[in-house]
């Protein structure tokens, strides 16, 4: 009998590493969890390292870890507390882990998600801004590393699991990509009437449970943006052979157009536990939890074309593929900035777009070739949308 396999929970406590540790507690003579880490939920940490006992918890800041360590502790868990970036990077390229979910949200989980790269690691990039800020450089790192990169984006994983199993033919093969998109919370309301969204509305997504950025990036569609990025770097294909549409229901999660103008398509409920299952398990199936499709009650499945009005920000993605490599980094740190203003009430929702373009428009970075230039693309960005934010703020 093989052992179980070793996973580290880059992010365990946001949306994506509690489905992670959902489907894991439900297959225990599968997998082990090695780590956990998080950035300030000393509370939930604790409670996860209570349930899974890994031999490590890492949190972000010296502060939150000596938090939880002082909770370890008291309650005498077996669990090893560790704190910053580079602990993060040593329990995602440990010998013993077999497999990272990389599911930190933002630039923040590069560094690590990098790391396991390097290691050769089973990597289920959760992270899409690993790909959107790292781009080639991260593609080269998983290649020279052995790795093995399994996309867990809903999408990203509908669209792996519809193409052919050898990656040499996908360019010859595939016509386009299409990449299904429910339109948020937004997608029939009055474009003019943007401006006075609230933070409550712009993360009340109607299909999914997501975190906060990432549930106001599904409102502007600007997450759509950074997926078709995403799409292009992971499948090798140029941003004119990927297409977005809206799919309200959120039942396919997206397609692959062969040069025979056959559709293959994934569909599923709207559950991330789908998508997780098959990254840990593949290339085999495991149960996932999500509650299976009912045929007979599903009703009518339809598709709409994208307003440029109401998502201008989702065309930056062609714009930011089109510019000088390292052009996506700066989009990314640029959305990063914009939506934090708008999370804080310095911006209106219709601003994060204006943000997002004026940032792209007064940069353009010279080729990046480690991860301190990528790091400094970010930075330079970062600081050129937060001048911006601060010119616009309410």
């Amino acid at each position: 009998m093989t052992r179980p396999q070793f996973v580290t929970i880059l992010g365990s406590t946001g949306s994506i590493g509690t489905s992670t540790l959902d489907v894991i507690a439900r297959h225990p003579g599968l997998y082990t969890v090695f780590a956990l880490t998080a950035a300030t939920q000393v509370d939930t940490l604790l409670s996860q390292c209570q349930q899974f006992s890994p031999r490590y918890a890492v949190m972000t800041s010296p502060a939150h870890a000596q938090r939880l360590a002082e909770r370890v502790r008291e309650l005498g868990l077996p669990v090893q507390v560790l704190s910053g970036a580079k602990a993060l990077c040593e329990v995602s390229e440990a010998p013993e882990v077999d497999a990272v979910m990389a599911a930190i949200v933002g630039a923040a989980g590069l560094a690590p998600s990098l790391a396991a790269a390097r290691a050769g690691k089973k990597l289920l990039l959760a992270n899409k801004e690993a790909l959107v800020v790292g781009g080639a450089l991260f593609m080269q790192t998983v290649r020279e590393g052995g790795a093995t990169l399994l996309p867990i984006d809903s999408e990203h994983s509908a669209v792996f699991q519809s193409l052919p199993e050898d990656p040499g033919t996908w360019v010859r093969r595939v016509e386009k990509i299409v990449l299904t998109a429910s339109g948020g919370p937004f997608r029939a309301r009055d474009p003019a009437t943007l401006c006075e969204v609230t933070p409550e509305q712009a993360c009340a997504h109607p299909n999914w449970v997501m975190g906060r950025k990432i549930s106001v990036d599904s409102a502007t569609m600007m997450n759509k943006a950074l997926e078709v990025i995403e799409a292009s770097y992971l499948f090798g294909l140029p941003a004119e052979r990927i297409e977005v549409v809206i799919h309200p229901q959120s039942v396919i999660h997206s397609m692959v157009q062969y040069t025979d103008r056959s559709v293959v398509a994934q569909l599923g409920t709207p559950d991330m536990r789908g998508p997780i299952a098959y990254g840990l398990s593949w290339p085999e199936r495991i149960e996932s939890g999500a509650a299976a499709l009912d045929f007979a009650r599903l009703g009518a499945l339809s598709f709409e074309e994208a307003d440029d009005r109401r998502f201008p920000g989702l065309r930056l993605a062609w714009d930011a593929l089109g510019g000088p490599v390292g052009t996506t980094a700066v989009l990314n740190a640029a959305n990063e900035v914009a939506v934090a203003a708008f999370l804080d009430r310095r911006l209106r929702f219709d601003q994060i777009h204006a943000v997002n373009l004026a940032t792209l428009q007064a940069l353009s970075p010279s080729k990046p070739h480690d991860l301190e230039d990528l790091l400094a693309i970010d930075a330079e960005a970062r600081a050129v949308a937060q001048a911006g934010v601060d010119r616009l703020a309410v």
